[in-house]
Formats: C-alpha cells, sequence, structure tokens
C-alpha cells in the first residue's frame, strides 16, 4: 500500500469511529432504563439518536464542501452534502418532536427563548439557523445571489449552526456522555475551521466589492 491509501485508511477509520463509539453510547445510556414503552421510544429517538445523527451528519457536512475526504472528488462530495443537509434537517425536525412528546411544556420555553438552561437557547438558535440555510439554498435562484454573496451566506450561517449545536451538545447531560460528545464536537469545530480556513468565503466578497469602487 502506498502512503496515501494508507492515510486515507486512517482518516475514514478515524472519521467512522468518531460516528459510531457516540452512537454506541447513546443506545446503552443509562437515561434510557426504567422508563415506560412511550418515553423510551420518544426519549430513544430525541435525545438519543435523533440527536446523535443530527451532530453526525454535521460533522461530515464541512469535510464534504471542502473536499477533505480522502478518494472523494469535491463535485461527488458537495452533491453528497445536499443530500445530507436535506437528512440533517429532518434529524432535527425528529428530536424536536420527540422532545415534545417527552416534555411539551419544556419545548414551548424552549422555542420562545423563555427557558432557564442555556442550552435550549443554543439549541433553538442553531435549528433556526439550519432552517434559514436550508432556505436560503432552496431559493438560490429566485434570489439571484452572486456566487460569493451566496458562499459568505452559506458560511456564516453554517457557522452559527455548528456553535449553537456545540454549545448545545456539551452544555446538556443527555446519553452520549460528556467523553464522546467532546471528542465529536472538538472534531466538528475542527473541520470547520480547517473548511472556513481553505475556501476563505469571505475574498470573492472583497474581490467584488473593490471592483466596484475602482470602477
Amino acid at each position: 500500500m502506498t502512503v496515501a491509501i494508507i492515510g486515507a485508511i486512517l482518516i475514514w477509520g478515524a472519521l467512522a469511529c468518531v460516528i459510531v463509539v457516540p452512537l454506541v453510547a447513546a443506545a446503552g445510556s443509562e437515561f434510557l432504563q426504567y422508563r415506560g414503552a412511550v418515553y423510551i421510544a420518544a426519549g430513544f429517538i430525541a435525545a438519543g439518536f435523533a440527536g446523535v445523527i443530527a451532530l453526525a451528519l454535521l460533522l461530515v457536512q464541512p469535510l464534504l464542501a471542502s473536499g477533505l475526504l480522502p478518494g472523494l472528488p469535491m463535485s461527488v462530495g458537495r452533491r453528497i452534502h445536499r443530500w445530507i443537509g436535506a437528512g440533517l434537517l429532518l434529524a432535527i425536525c425528529v428530536h424536536v418532536a420527540g422532545l415534545w412528546v417527552t416534555s411539551p411544556p419544556d419545548m414551548i420555553d424552549a422555542l420562545t427563548f423563555t427557558a432557564p438552561t442555556a442550552f435550549s437557547m443554543f439549541g433553538v438558535v442553531a435549528m433556526w439557523a439550519l432552517i434559514a440555510l436550508a432556505l436560503l439554498a432552496a431559493f438560490r435562484k429566485r434570489l439571484r445571489l452572486r456566487p460569493q454573496v451566496w458562499r459568505l451566506a452559506h458560511t456564516s450561517a453554517a457557522v452559527v449552526v455548528v456553535i449553537g449545536s456545540v454549545a448545545h451538545a456539551i452544555l446538556i447531560e443527555g446519553t452520549m456522555g460528556i467523553v464522546y460528545k467532546t471528542l465529536m464536537c472538538a472534531v466538528l469545530v475542527g473541520a470547520l475551521a480547517q473548511t472556513v480556513r481553505r475556501l476563505k468565503p469571505w475574498v470573492g466578497v472583497w474581490k467584488v466589492r473593490a471592483t466596484r469602487a475602482r470602477q
């Protein structure tokens, strides 16, 4: 095997571990023990799998968008990026629906920003930023945004989604456990930082402004 192939195997293997291990930990969480069937069904879907899956999907998004995954062309990665974005939105909807089943009053407080817990605020901010990002992608052609403006707006919304999601995950005492969620969040932040550094979405906007200023 060449060094490139070995490196690719290690990267894909590490990414798989970062995603799979928290899912396994969530499935066996002590928070789901001694609960009723309805609570387990809703809690397992919401606080357990849907939230962890959403974080896992969010983790691969910047890697796909910037072509950081070895052996996967950027053009293919960006097509997958769009499909995973839809899956991420679905996972968040399931997450919110499951939490609504387990505790409607808490969800009302969270959605109206009146909850006493900080993690609720961060989660809701991340959710609305994700919805705004999805709407921006859906109506991109109708809005007739320049590619440079689109890239900067898309990246800015993604940064809000990641920051809100990481803060939400770290502050909440959930099914993943502190070690696994900290690891996943650290990798997520690192992937986003590397993607922003690589793509530099602000450069195109600055060039357009500089060109207009000279005219």
